[in-house]
């Protein structure tokens, strides 16, 4: 018997898969390869919602479990993917300078904002009134970690390519079968693909379409992230991710005119230098109405549980959330209440 059957093969199914295995339970994981969010993610991980200069809920907690999980996998994938490169904020006005300073005062903040201005001169930014640094940032390469992830699963027979059928699910007293598989517990971490899933479909995850491009540009020179209304991240060999724009009604992963068009003008703000489009990729991500999780076991289902709505903060939020459900499966140790879907179903 699995102990875990893992439905998904994103950032969140990756961060419950290897939980699981630093625990020694054993998993299987299926994935359809229909989800592509985690794929062509920006991958970002920063404590601050810069927009209204707040802290994200539990940062403080959730960058040591990130950081710890993400060295252990460089070891045993034996790859580089999680990058610490500082964000800086770029300033159009002393105003904005003034919002950062009151911002930098606030206790549950000070750890994250630097106190300093920064007046460096980047080649290809206008700068006259400089940037504001966060702390404790970086980026993980999302899609060398998926893929170095699924040929580690590969290699030990751990994955299989194919749809779940949730017509093939059946319970047999305290555990479940799907098709000749008898396992302990299921883990439904589809991500938008959510919507089609019978045991959690009735839950509130809306999805928010993302795009960015990758667009070289020789004249820019940066070694660290910048961050205004979008994000330019340097990738090396004139190469840099920007991204990413927000449509809550188009619920598709193909790349559209008008986002092109929002991300020309956003990027056109910032740049003061050429730049050419390589690619152009989009993706939606699981969001939630709330801004919350959906983390826990189903009402009426006790082998099944969901990991899903980490939005656009997967890479940091991903491993502490998987750890909090497997403890939660395994130790009965109570979830946060903001992230447990009890929340819902309570309603």
């Amino acid at each position: 018997m699995i102990d875990y059957l893992i439905v998904g093969s994103g950032l969140a199914g990756i961060s419950f898969s290897e939980i699981a295995l630093q625990n020694n339970k054993s998993i299987l994981v299926l994935d359809n390869n229909s989800q592509n969010s985690s794929k062509i993610a920006g991958g970002l991980y920063n404590p601050v919602i810069l927009k209204r200069f707040t802290e994200v809920s539990q940062a403080k907690n959730h960058l040591p479990i990130m950081n710890d999980f993400f060295s252990n996998l460089e070891k045993k994938l034996n790859c580089k993917v999680n990058f610490e490169m500082p964000i800086l904020r770029k300033f159009f006005s002393i105003e904005e300078q003034n919002n950062w300073f009151f911002a930098s005062d606030k206790v549950n903040l000070a750890p994250f904002l630097s106190t300093n201005i920064i007046s460096r001169k980047y080649a290809g930014i206008d700068s006259p009134f400089g940037y504001g640094e966060v702390l404790q940032t970086g980026y993980v390469d999302t899609a060398l970690l998926l893929k170095k992830y699924k040929e580690y699963l590969i290699e030990n027979n751990w994955f299989l390519e194919e749809s779940f059928d949730y017509s093939l699910l059946q319970e047999e007293g305290n555990s479940i079968r799907y098709k000749e598989i008898s396992v302990r517990n299921i883990i439904f971490a589809e991500g938008f693909g959510m919507h089609a899933n019978p045991y959690f479909k009735d839950l509130p995850l809306d999805g928010t379409k993302g795009e960015l491009f990758i667009i070289k540009a020789a004249a820019l020179d940066l070694d660290v992230i910048i961050n205004t209304s979008v994000f330019i991240l340097p990738l090396g060999n004139d190469l840099y991710k920007v991204g990413a724009t927000y449509n809550w009604a188009d619920k598709t992963d193909v790349p559209t005119e008008e986002g092109k068009t929002e991300l020309i003008e956003k990027i056109k703000e910032i740049l003061n230098c050429d730049f050419e489009i390589v690619e152009h990729l989009a993706g939606v991500r699981p969001t939630v109405k709330d801004r919350r999780p959906l983390v826990g076991t189903h009402s009426k289902h006790n082998s099944i549980h969901i990991l899903n709505g980490l939005g656009t903060r997967g890479v940091m939020l991903g491993p502490a959330l998987a750890k909090a459900l497997f403890e939660n499966i395994e130790f009965q140790k109570p979830l946060d209440r903001e992230i447990d879907i009890q929340r819902f179903y309570k309603k």
